[in-house]
C-alpha cells in the first residue's frame, strides 16, 4: 500500500483508514461474487492474463474391434484473454476544512471512497455480464426493442431459462466470495445465482410459486443480498442490476435479469493492488502545496471482469409492473 504518512498521520490511523474503505467497498460488490479470481502476480512484467477451458470429449458408442486400435480423441481448448487495468479517484481536503470540521473528516473521506470504489467495480462487472450472448427475451419478443412493460419476469421465463442452462450443461453454483472476508468463499446450496433490480422483485412477490427467504426452510448457506427462489434459481437483489433504458418498445426500459451458473465468468486483479487507499498529507506534495494547505485522500485499483463461458450465463431480458 502507498504510504506518504509516516511523519504526520500515524501507520496506524492510515492503516484505520484502509480498512474503513475495503469495509465500504464489499457491500457493492454484488457482481463480483460468484467468479472465478486469478489474480496477476505483481512485477510478472505483464497486465494480462489468459484463462483457458477444455472443450468435452463426444460420447463413444462405437464398440471396439478385436485387436484394432480406435483413433481416439484430441483435446480442445479454448483461449480467453483479459486486461486489467487501473481505475481510482481522489478527494481535497483543505487545511481549513480539516481545522474547522466536527467531523472525523479522514474516516468519512475513506467510507465514501470505499462505497465509490465498490461500486464502480461492480458496475464494471455488470456491465460485463449484461452483455452475454446467451439472451432470452421474454414473452413473444425476439429483440429487445420489442419488449413492452406487459412483459414482466414470470415463472414459465425462468424454467425455460433453467432448461436453456441445463441443456448447455451448465453446473449449479456451489460457492461463492464471502465479502465479510474479503475474497476467500463460502459453501452455498447447490442452485443457479439470479441477480434482478428492485423492479423486478416487485414481479416475482407476484408470482405464487416465488419463495422468499423468509420461508426458507433453512438459512443455512444464504447468500448476502438474497431476496428468495423459484424453480433451481436463488436470487440476490440489487439496485445496481443493468437496465437498459427506453430500449424496449415505446421507450420502455428493459430489465436484465443475469442468471449465472458455475464457471461463467471470471475476475482478475494485480496482487497486492487490488485496491489501495492513498492518503497524501498537507504539504506532501512540497512546493506544489507551499502552504500545507491541501490534502487528498483516494483509492486506486486494477481490475477486469471476463465471460468464461458464454453457454454458462443467461440474459433474461423482461419488462417490469409500473
Amino acid at each position: 500500500m502507498s504510504n506518504t504518512t509516516k511523519t504526520q498521520i500515524a501507520d496506524e490511523v492510515n492503516y484505520v483508514y484502509n480498512r474503513t474503505l475495503l469495509q465500504a467497498a464489499r457491500p457493492f460488490l454484488t457482481h463480483t461474487k460468484w467468479a472465478q479470481i486469478r489474480d496477476i502476480p505483481a512485477n510478472s512484467g505483464t497486465a494480462s492474463i489468459r484463462f483457458s477451458r477444455y472443450s468435452l470429449l463426444s460420447a463413444n458408442t462405437t464398440a471396439l474391434s478385436e485387436g484394432v486400435t480406435p483413433s481416439g480423441s484430441q483435446l480442445t481448448r479454448t483461449f480467453v484473454n483479459a486486461t486489467a487495468l487501473q481505475y481510482g479517484d481522489f478527494i481535497t481536503i483543505t487545511d481549513k476544512v480539516l481545522m474547522e470540521t466536527l467531523d472525523p473528516i479522514l474516516t468519512e473521506t475513506s467510507k465514501l471512497l470505499g462505497q465509490q470504489a465498490g461500486n464502480s467495480i461492480d458496475q464494471l462487472t455488470r456491465t460485463v455480464l449484461a452483455a452475454g450472448t446467451t439472451i432470452q427475451y421474454a414473452s413473444t419478443a425476439t429483440a429487445t426493442n420489442e419488449i413492452t412493460a406487459n412483459m414482466p419476469i414470470s415463472k414459465a421465463e425462468i424454467m425455460e431459462a433453467v432448461r436453456t442452462l441445463q441443456g448447455n450443461n451448465a453446473q449449479k453454483m456451489t460457492s461463492m466470495i464471502d465479502p465479510k472476508t474479503g475474497y476467500n468463499s463460502s459453501p452455498i446450496p447447490p442452485c443457479f445465482v439470479g441477480i434482478v433490480s428492485e423492479d423486478t422483485l416487485y414481479d416475482l412477490k407476484l408470482i405464487t410459486t416465488f419463495i422468499p427467504v423468509e420461508k426458507y426452510a433453512s438459512k443455512e448457506g444464504l447468500m448476502e443480498g438474497e431476496v428468495g427462489a423459484l424453480d433451481e434459481v436463488r436470487f440476490v437483489m440489487t439496485t445496481n442490476a443493468y437496465v437498459n433504458s427506453a430500449a424496449g418498445a415505446n421507450s420502455n426500459d428493459v430489465h436484465y435479469t443475469i442468471i449465472l451458473a458455475g464457471d461463467a465468468y471470471g475476475i482478475t486483479r494485480i496482487s497486492g493492488k487490488a485496491l489501495e487507499n492513498i492518503v497524501k498529507p498537507l504539504g506532501s506534495a512540497g512546493t506544489g502545496d507551499p502552504l500545507d494547505q491541501r490534502s487528498t485522500s483516494a483509492w486506486k485499483a486494477t481490475f477486469v471482469a471476463k465471460i468464461l463461458n458464454e453457454d454458462f450465463l443467461l440474459v433474461l431480458q423482461h419488462g417490469v409492473t409500473a
